[in-house]
């Protein structure tokens, strides 16, 4: 798919990353977290399009209140941990995204506002023909890229930025994970922000610190509180 030059919908955000397990699910729940602290609750919604195996539904579902079924957050799942379109392969199914798309146009007409947390990172597959950057594009959603802090961070940020721009997709900014507890140490070596600033002409929005209980929700909303919100819902006052 090639470049769009389409409007983003203006209050959903799509939270991606460089590959798996690089902190996604964390940076959702410390938005969703910090959203409910600061506003109505339910003026939040969430989905995970897609899942392979267990994990972010249940978290969501035990960690938050939403008023949604988990069907609702993750209409599409399939048993296996595996890339998409190999785990329906196993079980014999094809993967329609027509009604996911029109569960999370519902969820934006109904929610102030709306995070979807993607699989695995920018090129991953979601079906045999799409990647997670395709589905972006396709449905107008703006990102945010999510760079653990770690030895290769700023290549990775930087052909995923490029990436990125093939597919015409407004990136709202990069946050950088502490996917260890001595990341934040060597960040400036690892993952420096001035540099990968610099080169991706993209800002980075922060640093999630290592959190000891990623479902402590006092942790959850003081490691959003240390992101640049305001870039994240431009459209929306921030509280800190």
């Amino acid at each position: 798919m090639g470049a769009t030059t389409a409007t983003p919908i203006a209050n959903g955000l799509l939270i991606t990353g460089t590959d798996t397990d690089v902190g996604k699910t964390v940076l959702t729940s410390a938005l969703v977290a910090h959203w409910q602290r600061h506003h109505a609750p339910s003026s939040i919604g969430l989905m995970k399009p897609v899942q392979s195996g267990m994990g972010d539904r249940e978290l969501y579902t035990d960690l938050f209140d939403l008023g949604q079924t988990p069907e609702q957050i993750t209409p599409l799942q399939f048993e296996a941990p595996l890339a998409p379109p190999i785990a329906a392969d196993r079980e014999g199914r094809t993967i329609d995204l027509g009604p996911v798309w029109t569960r999370l146009a519902a969820l934006l007409d109904q929610r102030q506002w709306v995070l979807v947390e993607a699989l695995g990172g920018l090129g991953s597959p979601v079906t045999h023909e799409w990647t997670v950057a395709d589905w972006a594009a396709a449905w107008h959603l703006p990102i945010v890229l999510v760079v653990p802090i770690k030895l290769g961070a700023i290549g990775q940020a930087v052909a995923n930025v490029a990436l990125a721009r093939q597919h015409g997709l407004c990136v709202r900014g990069i946050v950088l994970n502490c996917v260890s507890p001595a990341a934040m140490d060597r960040q400036p070596d690892w993952a420096p922000m001035p540099l990968i600033t610099a080169l991706t002409q993209i800002p980075v929005l922060g640093i999630l610190p290592w959190l000891a209980d990623p479902r402590d929700r006092a942790q959850l909303v003081g490691a959003a509180a240390g992101l640049e919100l305001a870039c994240l819902w431009p459209q929306t006052q921030v509280v800190y």
